[in-house]
């Protein structure tokens, strides 16, 4: 099968900060430190009694105040003590927020410098279209940043980055790391049970799947195993019965989708597995499924929509009663959004990330069609969001959408 892949020689590659903990001769973890803000009890109680806003009760104010973009942040923390200790760390905001029933979405973006391969998460606030940044991923030495795959559960305000690869000796890594929104920090996970980079990866009841990829030497692998982040544990599923790296992959009706990959026109029908967690049993995808998985996925409505990569950039969406695609009503991607791009959902909107971090949001509506046979029609309209001046180098390796 012919597929798509980004070797370590095509994609740029950083150097992560100082390192503490040996994983490896050529990869190493350090722990960061939770920067909360911790004043004494005595300091605190010194100035309680002033309002948050004057001539406002204090759950108003806090109303208000737990909604500024942390972009104004620095500002708005030298209006007084009490904004001070509110806004003087993200911890104790988004631990508030949290507090509050807050349940906003932000974009966390996984990005690289083009030039000099330096990699950083970006966070959007989706409510107020502003940036700010989390701390550096606790690791060490060089690495390609399309190895890693990211997956998150929205709901808890967690991140993972798994796998990824040491790029100048093309070695696969069993990474594991996770960032907690409310804790503004990186945490250190068990490994995986094996080694893997450009594997597939999915999230299905709170549990984090992962299947295939490139093992050492870059042979592929037909594993897949489970971890189960209440636990902190790994353990071994069934096999996909087939090597393969994935390109893309999503999660169906409960059910994890691997596709291998494509290159236009198909000198081999790309192959495809499906993984029901039920049976824990793999199953070769339909025909009509991988052969029209053209570009990158998400699931709104419960349906799968593709952004295609070959079919003018526009979106498609899966019906699985006819093993067939088709084209949604709405123009192609924005000329804005190049590629590469890194595309993920939320409700009924598509966040579409291209280079330079240009974001398109999508919003896609659904049309009850006339007939006998309930069946829905879908559309789409594009906003864009320009980035800032800073971005311009930034190329977009994955994205996730947190809530908070």
């Amino acid at each position: 099968m012919q597929r798509v892949r980004l070797s370590s020689q095509q994609a740029p590659v950083h150097k992560l900060g100082d390192s503490q903990m040996t994983l490896s001769p050529k990869f190493r973890l350090a722990v960061n430190q939770s920067s909360l803000l911790t004043p004494s009890s005595e300091h605190e109680v010194s100035f309680l009694s002033e309002p948050f806003i004057p001539g406002l009760p204090d759950d108003v104010a806090l109303n208000c105040l737990l909604r500024l973009p942390v972009q104004s942040h620095t500002a708005c923390r030298a209006v007084c003590k009490r904004w001070h200790l509110l806004l003087g760390s993200k911890e104790r905001f988004f631990t508030r927020r949290k507090e509050l029933g807050f349940k906003d979405p932000w974009l966390f973006v996984f990005a690289f410098h083009k030039c000099t391969g330096k990699i950083q998460w970006q966070v959007m606030d989706l409510s107020h279209f502003t940036w700010h940044t989390i701390p550096t991923m606790p690791c060490k030495d060089k690495v390609c940043p399309h190895g890693f795959r990211c997956v998150s559960i929205p709901s808890d305000g967690t991140l993972f980055v798994c796998g990824g690869m040491v790029s100048d000796v093309d070695c696969p890594l069993d990474l594991v790391l996770k960032y907690e929104m409310q804790k503004n920090r990186w945490t250190v996970m068990n490994h995986m049970l094996t080694a893997r980079s450009f594997f597939a990866s999915g999230v299905i009841d709170g549990k984090i799947y992962v299947a295939g990829g490139n093992s050492t030497d870059l042979f592929e692998l037909d594993s897949a195993e489970v971890l189960d982040p209440i636990k902190g544990s790994w353990h071994q599923i069934s096999s996909m019965g087939t090597n393969m790296a994935s390109y893309d992959a999503a999660v169906l009706d409960g059910k994890f989708l691997v596709t291998e990959g494509w290159l236009w026109p198909f000198y081999v029908s790309p192959r495809g597995q499906v993984y029901d967690p039920t049976t824990n049993e793999w199953e070769n995808m339909a025909v009509g499924l991988r052969e029209g998985w053209t570009g990158s996925s998400v699931v709104v409505y419960g349906r799968l929509f593709v952004v295609s990569e070959l079919e003018r950039m526009k979106l498609k969406v899966y019906d699985a009663d006819t093993d067939s695609w088709e084209g949604i009503e709405g123009s192609p991607l924005p000329e804005q959004i190049c590629k590469p791009f890194a595309v993920n959902a939320c409700d009924c909107k598509i966040y579409i990330v291209g280079r330079n971090l240009h974001v398109a949001v999508g919003h896609i509506s659904r049309l009850k069609q006339k007939g006998p046979a309930e069946k829905w029609s879908f559309g789409v309209t594009w906003q864009v969001v320009e980035p800032p001046d800073s971005f311009s180098d930034l190329t977009p390796s994955s994205s996730q959408v947190l809530f908070a």
